[in-house]
């Protein structure tokens, strides 16, 4: 296809996709339009974000030592929300030490009882910052309120709550062996969940009598600075966190100081090798969760509306900004033009728009650089020949907003089958037999999480133990808890987070 014919071909759909064709489309969508929902907007009024923010060390706010700050941006409307300080050697130097000091002389000599009581105090303070942490979440990272306020904050809470009973129990988890914490964790997260990658760092290792450096990611850094306040406030002994802001640099400094004990990224693929080497023959412990591109597999003889639902909930209410989103979607070929149909007719009553209207279903890309990728990915898809669909919901003028896409007449070796987008859009195969499925599913560089769709058990049970994926959900899609481990295989990352293996990674026996 030549450059004008892409061009032409993607102006066409971001100006608004055809309609479906299905015989009742048009009553659906005159419906819709009667049905126009009005603003709900979420009040932000008693939210106070501060102007700047500076590192958090020592249980302090201290000012970068070299005076550089970078500043985070509200991607739905393109505004600064505030200034944060970047951190150099320095910075990192300064939080590492005052880790150490607090390990050594501090935590690691509380029991875990003691240990227990601030970090439920700390998950106790969460819930009671909730609305306002949620509030915060859909500012600097473009989700939906509706997603922050309902799933985010909560399961941040509960990650608390769930290592805050295990820390007098590491006995009673190990029987037979006698765990040890390691002394200092260097952290760093990623954009899409701040808070809940943070919770899924910070709680177990507190809970196993270690202390942590961490580092937010540079668009995303705010409720993790609004969580220093909370440790702060709930009077967890200084040193014990310490929460350094800056970009991949920052990230870098953390990883290679020789006082680090252990190592956990969650992030992109590229970069979690970089570390890999970086910690090559050091001693240090790691975990990596990392990229994904996953297979949602819907069976002939599955109850179609409810995995249309679930197919829905896995890459569009998230604007696909989840590692283990379903992003694949394979299809058995006889139910294939009927779920297709059904997709595209759900996907045009999706709303994209405000992330703190609670109407919304869709909200910003987290950023300029994130939607520039998308948009890539979205013309290479037509280059390579595939059909893209997209609904006809209006979107904001101002900000960084996609709408939710698929693609079909798409091959196994396409880049948009193959690559991790990271946005609100999804390939669709089909396929005949399970075993077709399990190759094709298999068939990439991730192994995340996954999807099967069924009323057959036996069929759930052969493919889940088929498919070389960390999580296999069965007849839904996306559902997290703090009890039960989380991670991939092959680049999809080393080590698992959350629920009683999650301890592991930060002791030693």
């Amino acid at each position: 296809m030549s450059d004008s014919n892409t061009k032409e071909s993607l102006e066409k759909i971001s100006n608004g996709s055809p309609k479906p064709t299905s015989p009742n489309a048009d009553l659906k969508l005159d419906f819709a339009s009667f049905w126009e929902y009005s603003p709900a907007p979420e009040s932000s009024e008693h939210v106070k974000i501060d102007d700047r923010y500076n590192h958090f060390i020592n249980g302090e706010f201290v000012e970068p030592v070299k005076g550089r700050y970078m500043k985070s941006v509200n991607p739905a409307t393109e505004e600064i929300i505030c200034e944060f300080a970047e951190g150099t050697s320095e910075d990192v130097d300064k939080a590492v030490k005052a880790a150490r000091k607090a390990y050594e002389k501090t935590w690691s000599k509380l029991t875990g009882k003691e240990r227990g009581k601030y970090i439920f105090r700390i998950a106790r303070m969460i819930q009671e910052r909730a609305r306002e942490l949620a509030i915060i979440e859909s500012i600097d990272g473009g989700k939906p309120i509706r997603e922050s306020r309902d799933v985010d904050v909560p399961l941040a809470a509960a990650h608390f709550f769930y290592y805050a009973g295990w820390a007098d129990k590491l006995n009673y988890a190990f029987p037979g062996r006698k765990p040890k914490s390691l002394g200092v964790c260097g952290q760093i997260i990623p954009w899409n969940f701040p808070l809940l990658m943070l919770a899924w760092k910070i709680a177990p290792a507190l809970a196993t009598g270690n202390t942590v450096v961490l580092k937010p990611a540079e668009s995303t850094p705010v409720t993790a600075l609004k969580f220093a306040e909370i440790c702060r406030d709930a009077g967890l002994p200084a040193g014990v966190v310490n929460i350094v802001t800056g970009a991949g640099a920052t990230g870098s400094e953390i990883v290679n100081h020789p006082d680090v004990n252990k190592i956990a990224f969650t992030g992109s693929t590229k970069v979690g090798k970089i570390i890999q080497k970086s910690i090559a023959g050091t001693g240090k412990k790691l975990t990596l969760e990392l990229g994904g591109k996953g297979p949602n597999i819907v069976f002939e003889d599955a109850p179609i509306d409810q995995a249309v639902e679930g197919i829905v909930n896995a890459i569009f209410f998230n604007q696909g900004h989840v590692c283990c989103a379903g992003s694949r979607l394979l299809v058995q070929e006889g139910v294939a033009e009927k779920l297709v149909q059904k997709l595209k007719d759900r996907m045009e009553t999706l709303i994209v728009g405000d992330p703190l209207d609670k109407n919304t279903d869709i909200g910003a890309i987290n950023s300029k650089a994130q939607f520039e990728r998308i948009q890539s990915y979205l013309e290479i898809g037509v280059n390579e020949g595939a059909e893209m669909y997209q609904c006809s919901s209006k979107i904001p003028e101002n900000g960084y907003f996609c709408k939710p896409t698929l693609f079909t007449n798409v091959s196994q070796s396409n880049r948009i089958v193959q690559e991790e987008i990271f946005g609100p859009v999804l390939t669709i195969q089909t396929f005949r037999t399970p075993e077709e499925a399990i190759e094709k599913a298999n068939n990439t560089p991730y192994g995340l999480a996954s999807g099967v769709w069924t009323d057959k058990g036996s069929k759930i049970f052969k493919t889940g133990q088929s498919i070389r994926s960390g999580v296999m959900w069965s007849n839904t899609y996306n559902k997290f808890d703090p009890t039960s481990p989380f991670g991939g295989y092959k680049e999809s990352g080393i080590g698992r987070e959350g629920g009683l293996h999650g301890l592991y990674p930060y002791l030693t026996f």
